[in-house]
């Protein structure tokens, strides 16, 4: 497999991205607020990586999934696949570059239809994009359902003959369908077995170095994340907040969000266990729909100063690229608004 390659382009930028969801009240549909789904966020993904998208439920991770494979349209920013941009391309201009762009979806039950035989889902992209293949579409298909460890005579078999597991796996066999060059995973393997979890992400893992896949594998499993991701990135309510290397995130996380998802992740030796002292935030996520001033994890951070209500800390690089937005980042050189904040 070949290591990605961050001097070239990026496969996919997103800059400044927002979806915002209207509010609306009464008989005349009135707006009187937006859910802030995804609010300004930016990062790029490079041919053969892949980037790990965490955070807590509600935190826009799904949304931004969505919004990068044009499923749902940008309030606002810009998303650029292949140096083209195809924020608010037509759904026709769209049509060929979904060859290249595919989803994997969160629940394997919801997302296959169940009046579809096996071979009609697998074999559907073929016919949508009017792709000829070489001994048929049912050849293909099988190849297809027999790269990602299912039995090719389950061809004419429907989804609910299936398992959660396999059943995912079909969803995944259509996505390789047309060799797509980006695959965005979303929660792949949430809704599965944990027995099954190790076999999927295995999968994943083994296709992406036969095919010379790239992945955004959205999660809020940490230790998914951890055996699958190149880089990661971490959301908080519709904010990146930290974005580094799996390896230096891991070990020295700077955002105390980082920290407290971490602290959070079991660990199964008693031994290891000794010295970790878990984390507890205090209180809820803030809804979306209004959302704290500057830093948005002010309300529940045991390092909120003034500066954190009231100056929005920008995504920033503190290390090596490790970009952190925080005021008083963790395990970090001394910041200026530390430095400042001690003088006062």
């Amino acid at each position: 497999m070949s290591e990605p390659n961050y001097d070239s382009e990026p496969l996919l930028s997103v800059q400044d991205m927002e979806k915002h969801f209207p509010v609306t009240k009464g008989l005349l549909k009135r707006q009187v607020g937006a859910v802030k789904a995804v609010d300004g966020i930016s990062f790029d993904v490079f041919k053969g990586e892949t980037l790990g998208l965490v955070g807590e439920s509600g935190c826009g991770k799904s949304t931004t999934g969505r919004l990068v494979t044009r499923l749902l349209e940008p309030t606002g920013g810009k998303v650029v696949f292949e140096g083209q941009d195809i924020t608010h391309m037509s759904q026709g201009r769209l049509r060929p570059l979904r060859r290249d762009m595919q989803m994997i979806f969160q629940d394997p039950y919801s997302s296959l239809n169940p009046r579809h035989t096996v071979g009609a889902i697998v074999g559907a992209p073929f016919r949508i994009q009017g792709v000829q293949t070489e001994n048929g579409i049912k050849k293909a298909v099988q190849d297809i359902l027999s790269l990602v460890g299912l039995n090719p005579e389950h061809y004419n078999r429907y989804p609910h003959e299936f398992s959660g597991g396999q059943r995912q796996r079909i969803g995944i066999a259509r996505t390789l369908a047309l060799k797509p060059k980006l695959i965005i995973a979303d929660e792949p393997v949430s809704a599965l077995d944990v027995s099954i979890q190790a076999q999927v992400v295995n999968l994943l893992e083994d296709l992406q170095n036969e095919l010379d896949l790239t992945y955004v594998v959205i999660a809020h499993d940490l230790s998914v994340v951890r055996h699958i991701s190149d880089r990661v990135a971490v959301m908080y309510l519709g904010k990146i907040v930290e974005i580094a290397d799996r390896k230096r995130l891991y070990s020295t996380p700077m955002h105390p969000y980082t920290n407290a998802l971490l602290s959070a992740v079991p660990v199964p030796d008693p031994k290891a266990r000794k010295g970790r002292e878990r984390i507890r935030l205090a209180g809820d996520v803030p809804s979306p729909l209004n959302p704290p001033p500057a830093c948005r994890f002010h309300t529940r951070c045991w390092k909120a100063q003034e500066i954190c209500k009231t100056v929005e800390p920008p995504l920033g690089e503190v290390a090596n690229g490790h970009r952190v937005a925080c005021h008083f980042p963790e395990n970090a050189v001394e910041t200026p608004a530390a430095a400042a904040a001690e003088q006062s």
